[in-house]
């Protein structure tokens, strides 16, 4: 089996370790992966290349959209070249924040029982409630930080990018940060605000990095919203075109008990609630 990492980045004054830390999961859980890395560092100007210790290659990337334009800067100096392997798999240089359970569950058998199908594996996250953000309703995404993703799912996407800009949904004001008439359900907006500046979105988890939203912190809290945007639109996109996204704690249970590939992958509701750690409580799934 042959993986790409695309590892986002911005400079290495936060997560300097984030490379090594990925080498040692794929050498501790994968040793029989061919695996090969492209940092996509956006602190770094378009056009920069250089190849770094094991051969790594370090480019510069567009922070137009953080982690999302840098993955696309990614794969278009891969380019056909993507095809040649069985995953690309995306992830942050903070891969390791919040939780992490789930990347123990990585190793070639699970990998195995998705590839070749239209799959996006990773984390599922989801809020206690639907909400609706560009007309879409949704509830639940793959947390971009750490995914397993078929090639081909990533060459139909296009673009990481869904959301560009501020513009039609953010109102200059950090007292009401959000127009009255952005595409984003009330709901989505009380969940932003709890994660980035408050006590999260009910699920007793707090963000790592919250901040006081004033004049000073509007533009962070405007990129952030954006990140968090188009990680969600990402998820539904996959969703859109038929790519599966499938939860890698479940998939990896059913690695050790299923000889063959699943015969379908069930809705996320399924696979949160059925996981064999950290599953949703019911009351989330009604």
């Amino acid at each position: 089996m042959k993986i790409l990492t695309l590892l986002a980045r911005h400079g290495i004054a936060k997560y300097a370790d984030a490379l090594p830390q990925i080498d040692a999961l794929f050498a501790r859980q994968m040793p029989d992966v061919a695996h090969e890395c492209v940092v996509a560092d956006n602190s770094l100007p378009l056009g920069h290349e250089e190849v770094l210790v094991g051969g790594t290659r370090l480019i510069g990337a567009s922070n137009e959209a953080w982690e999302f334009s840098a993955w696309d800067s990614a794969v278009k100096y891969v380019g056909d070249r993507l095809h040649e392997y069985d995953y690309v798999h995306l992830a942050t240089s903070a891969f390791r924040q919040l939780y992490v359970k789930y990347l123990d569950r990585f190793d070639s058998r699970m990998l195995c029982l998705a590839r070749g199908r239209a799959a996006a594996i990773g984390h599922v996250d989801y809020y206690n409630e639907p909400v609706v953000l560009l007309g879409q309703r949704c509830q639940s995404w793959l947390r971009t930080s750490f995914v397993m993703l078929a090639p081909a799912e990533l060459a139909l996407l296009g673009s990481f990018v869904s959301v560009r800009g501020g513009e039609g949904f953010f109102s200059g004001r950090p007292q009401s940060p959000f127009l009255d008439t952005a595409p984003v359900s009330p709901g989505y907006r009380r969940n932003i605000l709890g994660w980035l500046t408050g006590d999260g979105t009910g699920q007793d988890t707090e963000w790592h990095s919250r901040f006081r939203l004033d004049d000073s912190s509007l533009p962070y809290f405007e990129s952030k919203a954006l990140a968090i945007f188009n990680e969600q639109m990402l998820s539904n996109r996959l969703r859109a075109q038929g790519c599966a996204v499938v939860d890698a704690t479940w998939l990896a249970a059913r690695a050790s008990q299923l000889a063959g590939v699943p015969l379908a992958v069930p809705n996320w509701r399924v696979q949160v609630s059925s996981r064999d750690t950290d599953a949703a409580p019911s009351s989330i799934l009604l």
